[in-house]
This record gives C-alpha cells, sequence and structure tokens, in this order.
C-alpha cells in the first residue's frame, strides 16, 4: 500500500497522529455481518489482504459481539506489531449471556451488549478487547455510533453525547496523552456528531462510514470536510463501497433502505466504467480516497478474492475522461476531488 502525505494543520494542543496507510480493511464481514463466514475463510481474508500490502485494520467489539476482533487478533498477534496498525471502538460493553440479543450479526459471539460512554466503561472496554485480539496494544479508538441512527440511542443521542463528554472523551484524551494509544475519535455514519465532537475536544482521526461514496457525497464536502480540515484531523471513510452496493448487490449501507433512484444511478455509472474499461469498484474506492481530508479508505471483504480485488482497483489507473463524464452528466458533486 501508499503512504499518505502528511497535510499541514492548524495550530492545535498537540500534533495530530497522521495515519501511515491510505488504505485497509474494514472489520463488518468478519464479524458475519452480511452471512455467515467461517473462521477459515477469515483467515483467508486477513492473509490475503497482508499479502497484498494492507497493514491497516479496523475492528470493534460491536461486530459479530466480538468475533470480528478474535478473528483479527488470531492473525494479527503472528506478525510484528509495529508493522501494522490497528483501530477498534468503545461504547458497547459485552456480557455473557444465554440469550444472544437479535442483531444484524448472523451467529454472532454469546455476549449482550450494554451502551455505556462513562470513563470507567471506556477503560473496560479497551482492555477486553485486547484480551479478544490477545494484542498489547491499539493505535487508534473510535467512539462508536454515537449517532441518532443508532437504534438504541436514537432521539436520546445527545444525552449519551454528554456522558461520552465526561468520560470516554476526557478519558481517551489522556491515555493517549499518557502513550497508551496514538490517537482517537469518533466512529459513526452521520456527520452531526463529528461537528459536535469538533466544539469540545481535540480528537485526531474520525471514521464516517456512508457519508462518503459515489453515491453520496455532497454533504460531506460541504458540512464536514472544511471543519475536519480547519481543525487539522483526518478522515478514515467506512464503507465506501455502500456495504457492497457499488459492487452489485442489491443492498444499500448496513441496514438502510434503498433510496429512490440509485439503482437508476449506479447502473449508469457501471455503464460509463465499462466504457472506460474500469469497474465501478475501482471507481469507488479511488473518488473515496481522493479527498487531502482522507487519511485511508476501509472496504470489508468476506473471500479471499475480493480482499485482493481492493487492493488492486487501488492501484488501476483511471481515466480523466471517466470522472468528467460523472460531472457532465451530475452524477457526482462538480466541485468534488477526483483522483489525478
Amino acid at each position: 500500500m501508499t503512504t499518505k502525505p502528511e497535510t499541514s494543520s492548524s495550530a492545535q494542543e498537540h500534533s495530530h497522529y497522521k495515519l501511515p496507510f491510505n488504505f485497509g480493511l474494514g472489520g463488518v464481514p468478519l464479524g458475519n455481518g452480511f452471512s455467515i463466514i467461517s473462521d477459515a475463510t477469515a483467515e483467508e481474508v486477513l492473509e490475503s489482504a497482508w499479502t497484498s500490502g494492507v497493514r491497516y485494520f479496523d475492528t470493534s467489539p460491536w461486530y459479530g459481539l466480538g468475533l470480528s476482533e478474535r478473528r483479527f487478533g488470531h492473525f494479527l498477534h503472528n506478525k510484528e506489531r509495529e508493522n501494522f496498525v490497528l483501530s477498534t471502538k468503545v461504547g458497547r460493553v459485552l456480557k455473557a449471556t444465554h440469550n444472544i440479543p437479535e442483531t444484524m450479526w448472523h451467529a454472532p459471539s454469546p455476549f449482550e451488549y450494554e451502551m455505556d460512554y462513562t470513563a470507567a466503561a471506556t477503560r473496560r472496554s479497551i482492555e477486553d478487547s485486547l484480551q479478544r485480539l490477545g494484542l498489547n496494544s491499539i493505535d487508534i479508538v473510535y467512539i462508536h455510533d454515537l449517532s441518532p441512527d443508532n437504534k438504541d440511542l436514537g432521539e436520546h443521542w445527545m444525552q449519551y453525547f454528554e456522558q461520552a463528554k465526561k468520560g470516554a472523551i476526557p478519558e481517551l484524551t489522556r491515555m493517549r496523552d499518557e502513550g497508551l494509544i496514538k490517537a482517537w475519535g469518533l466512529g459513526v455514519n452521520t456527520i452531526e456528531p463529528i461537528l459536535a465532537t469538533l466544539e469540545v475536544a481535540d480528537p485526531d482521526i474520525f471514521l464516517s462510514a456512508t457519508q462518503y461514496s459515489l453515491m453520496y457525497h455532497e454533504d460531506a464536502l460541504n458540512r464536514l470536510f472544511p471543519a475536519i480540515k480547519a481543525h487539522g484531523a483526518s478522515i478514515v471513510v467506512g464503507a465506501p463501497l455502500n456495504a457492497g452496493f457499488l459492487t452489485g448487490a442489491y443492498r444499500y449501507d448496513y441496514e438502510g433502505k434503498m433510496p429512490d433512484g440509485f439503482k437508476q444511478k449506479r447502473d449508469r455509472m457501471i455503464a460509463i466504467a465499462k466504457a472506460h474499461d474500469i469497474d465501478l469498484r475501482t471507481a469507488a474506492l479511488q473518488f473515496s480516497s481522493a479527498p487531502e481530508e482522507v487519511a485511508a479508505v476501509i472496504p470489508g471483504a468476506s473471500s479471499r478474492k475480493q480482499a485482493a480485488e481492493n487492493v488492486i482497483s487501488m492501484q488501476t489507473k483511471i481515466p480523466e475522461d471517466f470522472w468528467a463524464e460523472l460531472k457532465e452528466e451530475k452524477l457526482i458533486a462538480a466541485h468534488a476531488t477526483v483522483p489525478i
């Protein structure tokens, strides 16, 4: 993988962490997010990604209720720790149970969860994650799903934000200042929580999922990226393929309803891509990676083949005329940054 060039930032209380890799592997599929995959297949996905050059790995206690973290750790504990970057998340504390709650996960681990953004829960969550991973350190910690789209929070999400403002945010800041982690931010599927956090704290990096893709990006361009740039922080783009939609799957994002007209928009993009002898996955990954505010993109993969193809897409040259045609047909924003 290539490295992301460092950009200058406005003066802050500390030097914000710069992610050294522009591409990574997201952990939702390895938590059985869309279908059940075996431990052997998960190992093949991770091995394929590593062999292809991937060195940034993102997971969470939420993904498969601990399953994704265990699978990542089983693979990564055999690697030299200084050779890869790992991020995970806090906000849900897992507890063993005989009554596994109904969630989006297929055949998850036998845990229930409690939403908790206090300092004590944050510390416990990180310690639990390290045990599941079998590793001695985590590089980046994202405060997870502190957002109105989280059904466990809903309209009360700001109450939980106040809890995090007194708990998780200062706790992660202390851990960063003590050198226990390198960076922290939020991992969310909406923009408002990121903007709110920038007003009250000094985070480094945000995992912004579903907000910057070929299909949907103008809100991030107009509101999110200017705030990120002013702060000197950065963005990791999650779900750059809209959970497989841009590779042909008939689903949009994780649990979202298919927006009106999006299938037709995708079909037109596929036709234009084919005319320029590329595929839409390649265009989507490179598009999401192009802005200077973006540190990395992290698509998931559920097979060895997908993991390798995602890397190849990042290395494929896309004709300039392709992007010009998308803008001419108003399929992407006129002011969107495109790969050079």
